[in-house]
């Protein structure tokens, strides 16, 4: 039995998994940049303040990717609770929250102190499954 070819075709186009999300590295010395922000309930909440603000619309309110702004990206929010996210450094963190890419907004010039951005990475460090 011969499948149609407009069948045919229509099977080997489904069978492909979309392309993998472009990998996100902070450079090296970037990536290796500790936090001179030491983790407290203070800080935690200093960034967390500032997460309701800017960051929750698109990253939800505990960091799922879910907020209100998320169905309108074309790039995926992410979910900072997996492990895979947690493992990435601080400095990474505070690179990518500070530089942006594609939809994520540079926050350098919204968030002009950096210690709220290393206050925003102590909070992402609580949103954990």
């Amino acid at each position: 039995m011969m499948i149609p070819a407009a069948i045919a075709m229509a099977l080997v186009c489904f069978s492909f998994k979309p392309a993998d999300k472009k990998p996100w590295d902070a450079p090296g010395k970037d990536a290796q940049q500790a936090n001179p922000v030491k983790s407290s309930p203070a800080s935690i909440d200093a960034g967390k303040e500032v997460w309701a603000k800017k960051c929750a619309s698109c990253h939800g309110k505990t960091g799922l990717g879910d907020g209100t702004k998320a169905s309108e990206l074309k790039t995926d929010p992410g979910d900072f609770s997996t492990a895979a996210f947690q493992k990435q450094s601080d400095g990474s963190l505070f690179y990518k929250t500070a530089k942006g890419r594609d939809d994520m907004p540079s926050f350098e010039k919204k968030i002009p102190d950096a210690n709220d951005i290393w206050n925003v990475v102590n909070y992402m460090r609580t949103l954990k499954k």
